[in-house]
């Protein structure tokens, strides 16, 4: 999300509403389950062939948007990357990269790229800084300011959205052919709306134009204002899809399954200063999802 000038980007998605990354992918076409290639299992022997996923890996660069960066999770209107799920500090968070690495080694082999108010456009450009750092693991989170936009008719369409993230994807693949990916579905933007609305703060904040397309005029219930907030659903339940075919194709990237989506958040996990961005609670959420994710046995 953006911050006051940018907010038509705006759009993490709620810590608790969600949250995600996953890590590296291999050539195209190969297979999600990770199985090898019958061709290299006959070239070496299982027993000593290393495994296509490494659950613990050395070094995380991440990239997104503003929940990415903590936007309002410690102050008004600004990032807060220390208690980022993906790459913090802050020990109430835990985050992935504190998990994987130790405090030391997060903050000596963890870097974070998002930026707040990106959008599927922008990853390819964040991707291109963090392969320079050659991490052993990159998080993805973004699309959720392609649906927050000022009208339905302003959201990305889910052809570019495949596009751009294959982008990116493809340039990652190019400079980087073993690094792991771990890809974030977008948050529940519907469940974020229905959350928030009971807060008359909360409404008045979004009334500065946070999220438009769903979270404007709140309280309506009207046809109009029903078939807006689920034409927003539907798109962002076709990026998750775009993100779970595209990461599929690659045997070194994770989806989390729609973990972030399916994650049943509610204000606690909502920044108190726009309550729609995650809060510490939200990022600690954010990050248990992503660390189950990377460090399962199988995808």
């Amino acid at each position: 999300m953006r911050k006051r000038s940018h907010r038509s980007r705006a759009a993490g998605a709620v810590a608790a509403a969600a949250v995600l990354a996953v890590a590296g992918c291999d050539a195209a076409g190969d297979s999600a389950s990770g199985a090898r290639d019958p061709g290299a299992r006959a070239a070496r022997p299982s027993a000593s062939a290393a495994p296509v996923w490494d659950r613990g890996p050395d070094s995380i660069a991440a990239v997104g948007d503003s929940v990415t960066r903590g936007f309002d999770a410690c102050a008004v209107l600004s990032d807060c990357p220390e208690v980022s799920w993906a790459t913090g500090s802050d020990a109430a968070v835990d985050s992935l990269a504190v998990r994987l690495l130790g405090v030391t080694g997060a903050a000596q082999r963890s870097w974070n790229y998002a930026v707040t108010g990106a959008r599927m456009a922008d990853l390819t450009g964040q991707i291109t800084q963090a392969v320079l750092r050659k991490p052993q693991l990159v998080t993805v989170m973004a699309g959720a300011n392609d649906a927050c936009r000022a009208t339905t008719g302003a959201m990305t369409s889910v052809a570019d959205f495949r596009a751009q993230f294959q982008e990116a994807m493809d340039t990652l693949r190019q400079a980087l052919p073993k690094t792991q990916v771990y890809v974030a579905s977008v948050p529940n933007l519907k469940r974020l709306w229905s959350q928030g609305r009971g807060n008359p703060l909360g409404k008045q904040i979004w009334k500065l134009g946070i999220c438009p397309s769903m979270l404007g005029d709140a309280d309506a219930l009207d046809p109009s204002a029903v078939e807006r907030r689920d034409t927003v659903q539907k798109r962002v339940e076709a990026y998750n899809e775009v993100l779970a075919q595209v990461c599929a194709k690659d045997r070194r990237c994770r989806f989390d399954h729609n973990a972030v989506f399916d994650y049943r958040f509610g204000t606690e996990q909502l920044s108190h200063w726009d309550w729609f961005h995650p809060s510490r609670n939200g990022q600690a959420r954010l990050a248990e999802i992503a660390y189950r994710t990377v460090t399962a046995k199988s995808p």
